[in-house]
């Protein structure tokens, strides 16, 4: 029987794009409006308001199969939501590699810089519901999946490059114990109940993780902003057949920024689906997010030398130890046409695989090779899910597997086995051929056992790595999250084990978290004594690593949201420069007044207004103008509002430009414009007072641009003593 064409890692270097191909597929299974509105067999419907009855006020007949059809439907609309991952946003978009990676790997779409590999990336977080808000503390799903010319390729990731457990047997036990609590369901989207905490503080093994997802990587400003991580390690696999262990990374553009706690909160009452927003907006304006795919390689024999055993989940390697090489770039630039079609039906699974790439025998990564085409069957309905438009492959498919719920294929022919001669005359079999996916032939070690490697027993080492690595004010964060979390834990013994436990990261850290928890200071010895400590420990080859800390500042303010806080009398002439000039350097300007419509300027103007105090807080965006304008300033200090929304813009720590007459709107936080020549001034990080009149043209734009690229003015003073 004759194959289907495929492409092969050769012939994938002829420049062709990839990403028309999926569109024009998608397009092929996409049902058009039309004003004829019939039943799902074709039969034009003439009345969609009413049922027939037995006269005009009788009973509705059993007859009525346009009711019973449309009704139906509806009662079977939802399918089950992911047991994790549930609440997501995705996009469309396209990768292109830098220059070939053969060297490396045989894998087709990482070999020519000219062709664009069509993607869809689904963004999530990982407890809550679907129906749960987006800016949670949470763990962030980054799946990525490649539709290749040799099959789909799916890169199923998160935002944190370790996870919590070694072995995917304690995987429900994690999730279990993460979720709502059985007996109340409470909380939703949410880590800080005794459940939770009970069982990491049982799992040392956890430690490493709990400090990532206490920082701020797990409250991002964006999915645009986020970093992505393959987590496992994985194998390269090149012509020849040499192995390379391989770490992916997505580097994003825009940098790496995070929410404050009291934001994060904020938000996720003011608008819940903030993340999906702010998404789907920048992709429709065509602000189109871009991340840079980047791996860290390292030759297969060389591992031992990092120190630590490169298959447990839970252990990074340092980008100081073994940099990032950049291979390619992502651009998403397409919203989905239909939520449920696509980001709803996708299916990832890491064992989605293209000649070039293998698996490692990390323990978590095997255990998820088999759940996650589990539960595609039981969410979406069968064994058929592939066949879905998301989930089809660009590329012919073919095999004998047949029938099952919603087959959408419609197979020719009477063979539907192998080795057969029926269906051409021939002996067709496959066995043991040199074409397609070819397992690395690794040495595997007897006997088979239901043990650990005792290579994973250092469970702090790498915890202490990371904070080392973070600035004051993230390890401020960091303990007012441990803080927060575990002042919800009803069980005191619980919050004693938690804290006894961080007293083999470091001993501040664990002193700072108990102190305000009504316990007893922590005792490393005690934590050592328990069931699941082990007593062991690594040189690690750097105390700390740059690139795990986030207090990096932005090339640009490409796509930052910036408020300007306008009134009538509002002057003009302050800030129609410095707006524009914002503009052209990519940020969005919005203009925030009493009421919608328009607001008059001192010369006269009509400026149209975006949003109210009432209906766009603070929290919505990176950074606040003041432009001058005396009754505008003196109108916005009779407000509450205006003065709660500069507060809180302080509190939260972002830029905030006072130009004239703006600055009285600061007066409650102390700072005047008085005794200044010509200079902008910065009484503190990231407030600038300036008069319009008299500064150089550009300089206030440029300082304004300055302080935003920081994201974050966490060294501001007095931040605590703000009413906000």
């Amino acid at each position: 029987m004759p194959q289907p064409k495929r492409t092969t890692a050769s012939s994938a270097t002829k420049t062709a794009s990839a990403t028309t191909e999926k569109q024009k597929q998608l397009q092929a299974a996409a049902a058009d409006e039309t004003n004829v509105l019939t039943t799902n067999q074709g039969l034009q419907i003439p009345d969609n308001h009413n049922s027939l009855k037995a006269g005009v006020r009788g009973p509705t007949l059993l007859e009525d199969f346009i009711l019973r059809e449309k009704i139906t439907h509806f009662d079977h609309e939802r399918i089950p939501e992911r047991a994790v991952h549930a609440r997501g946003t995705a996009a469309h978009g396209y990768f292109k590699v830098y220059k070939p990676m053969a060297h490396y790997t045989s894998a087709g779409f990482l070999q020519n810089p000219e062709a664009e590999i069509p993607v869809f990336v689904r963004f999530s977080t990982v407890a809550g519901s679907r129906g749960s808000a987006d800016t949670v503390r949470d763990v962030r799903g980054f799946a990525v999946k490649f539709y290749t010319n040799e099959g789909n390729y799916d890169l199923v990731g998160i935002n944190i490059p370790v996870f919590f457990i070694q072995d995917a047997i304690k995987f429900p036990d994690l999730v279990h114990a993460l979720k709502p609590e059985p007996h109340n369901e409470m909380p939703q989207a949410a880590s800080a109940h005794d459940t939770f905490w009970d069982f990491v503080s049982l799992m040392p093994e956890s430690t490493h993780m709990l400090m990532w997802a206490m920082s701020d990587r797990a409250l991002p400003r964006s999915y645009r902003m986020m970093e992505g991580f393959g987590v496992h390690t994985f194998r390269f696999i090149n012509a020849r057949g040499e192995s390379h262990f391989v770490k992916f990374h997505w580097k994003p553009k825009l940098g790496v920024h995070g929410l404050a706690w009291d934001e994060a909160q904020k938000i996720a009452g003011k608008d819940a689906d903030f993340h999906r927003r702010d998404l789907w907006e920048a992709i429709d304006q065509g602000n189109f997010p871009e991340w840079e795919l980047g791996v860290q390689i390292i030759e297969e024999g060389k591992e031992d030398k990092l120190g630590f055993d490169i298959l447990d989940p839970t252990k990074l390697i340092p980008e100081s130890v073994v940099p990032v090489q950049l291979i390619g770039k992502m651009v998403l630039n397409r919203n989905p046409d239909n939520f449920f079609a696509e980001t709803e039906q996708v299916a990832f699974h890491p064992g989605h695989l293209v000649p070039g790439i293998d698996f490692s025998n990390d323990p978590l990564l095997q255990g998820r090779l088999f759940s996650y085409t589990d539960t595609q069957i039981s969410r979406l309905g069968g064994a058929n899910f592939h066949e879905l438009p998301i989930n089809k492959a660009v590329c012919p498919f073919h095999n004998f597997q047949r029938d099952g719920m919603h087959r959408q294929s419609v197979n020719k022919g009477r063979v539907a086995y192998e080795p057969n001669t029926l269906a051409n005359g021939s002996e067709y079999r496959v066995d043991g051929g040199a074409q397609g996916f070819q397992s690395h032939p690794e040495q595997l070690e007897p006997p088979k056992v239901r043990r650990r490697s005792p290579s994973f027993d250092d469970h702090f080492s790498h915890a202490r790595l990371f904070w080392n690595s973070q600035s004051p004010a993230e390890k401020d964060h960091i303990v007012a999250a441990f803080r927060f979390e575990l002042s919800k834990v009803e069980v005191s013994d619980i919050r004693q084990r938690m804290v006894d436990n961080l007293a083999h990261v470091d001993s501040k850290l664990a002193a700072r978290v108990a102190a305000p928890l009504g316990i007893n200071a922590p005792d490393a010895k005690a934590a050592a004594g328990r069931l699941g400590f082990r007593d062991y420990r690594i040189a690690p080859s750097v105390e700390e690593d740059a690139a795990l800390s986030m207090a990096r500042p932005a090339e640009n303010i490409k796509t930052r949201k910036i408020a300007i806080l306008v009134a009538d009398g509002v002057d003009l002439l302050t800030f129609k420069r410095l707006q524009q000039e914002l503009l052209d350097a990519g940020a969005a300007c919005k203009l925030i007044a009493p009421q919608l419509g328009a607001v008059t300027t001192s010369s006269g103007k009509q400026l149209a207004v975006d949003h109210t105090f009432a209906n766009m807080p603070s929290v919505m965006f990176d950074a606040v103008l003041l432009p001058g304008g005396a009754a505008s300033a003196a109108t916005l200090m009779q407000m509450g509002d205006a003065i709660h929304f500069i507060l809180e813009t302080y509190k939260h720590c972002k830029t905030i430009c006072a130009l004239n007459e703006g600055v009285q709107l600061l007066g409650t936080l102390g700072f005047a414009l008085e005794g200044h020549g010509d200079q902008v001034m910065e009484p503190t990080t990231g407030v600038l007072l300036a008069d319009a009149r008299k500064a150089a043209e550009g300089q206030i734009a440029q300082a304004f641009m300055a302080s935003m690229t920081s994201h974050r003015h966490w060294d501001r003073l007095n931040v605590d003593a703000v009413p906000a």
